[in-house]
This record gives C-alpha cells, sequence and structure tokens, in this order.
C-alpha cells in the first residue's frame, strides 16, 4: 500500500472559493482528490514539454496580473532576449486586472522550454500554458 503524505499548500482567497465551488459543481468527495488530479495534469504537460526535442512549434499561453509592480516590462524584456523563436504575441484585456498573453513560437525545443520556465516563475504570472508540436 502506498503511503499517503500531507502537505500544507496556501491559497489566495478568491482561488480557493473558485476551486470549493468547482469541486462541488464536479462532484469530488473532497479537495484533495482534486488537487491530486490538478497536480497530475501539470506533471504531465511539464513533462510531454520536457520531452520535446530539436525543432518545435506552438503557442504558449500566460494570465498574468498587470497591476503587480514591473511585471510587464519583465515579460516584455522576456519577449525581446528569446525574440529568436518568438514569431508572434497577441495580448488580450481580461478584465481591469488580469490579461493573457498567446505566445506563438517556433524554433529550438530547448530555447522554447527555457522561455515557458522564465515566463512561469514571474511573480504575478498565474497560469502557464503550452501546446508544443513538432513540425
Amino acid at each position: 500500500m502506498t503511503k499517503i503524505v500531507r502537505v500544507g499548500v496556501t491559497f489566495p482567497p478568491d482561488l480557493l472559493k473558485e476551486l470549493d465551488e468547482t469541486i462541488e459543481k464536479v462532484g469530488y468527495d473532497n479537495r484533495s482528490k482534486a488537487i491530486q488530479n490538478a497536480v497530475r495534469s501539470f506533471l504531465t504537460e511539464h513533462r510531454l514539454l520536457q520531452k520535446q526535442k530539436g525543432t518545435s512549434a506552438g503557442v504558449l499561453v500566460l494570465v498574468y496580473d498587470h497591476d503587480v509592480k514591473g511585471l510587464e516590462d519583465a515579460l516584455i524584456e522576456t519577449q525581446h532576449k528569446y525574440s529568436h523563436v518568438i514569431c508572434s504575441a497577441m495580448h488580450v484585456h481580461l478584465t481591469e486586472q488580469e490579461c493573457l498573453e498567446a505566445i506563438a513560437v517556433n524554433g529550438d525545443a530547448d530555447e522554447i522550454k527555457k522561455l515557458a520556465q522564465e515566463l512561469t516563475t514571474k511573480k504575478g504570472v498565474k497560469q502557464v500554458r503550452s501546446t508544443i508540436v513538432s513540425p
């Protein structure tokens, strides 16, 4: 039998509220199962990205809080740093506080991975999703 390990996780109140509402709608018995499934999805996505080799193409989509001081400048700076793999970027205003960036990429898979990692770890970036394919 697999040993279960307890961990503590902190959430902003609005995210926890939305999680609990979604858990109820989906029909999970508890938060643990929902969070375990979310972590599995996260790991699968990153595992697939890490397996990419050679020339790849795709889209990185990120949602971020534009009220975080310096974040927009940092995102632009990062995009300039990786302009050799970025084909295009689209900016969408979701709410007064949240924005979405869709960044089309084409080039070396390792460079795309580095770009995705840099975007993911910036303070104020709420989510980064990647769809990467080998042409």
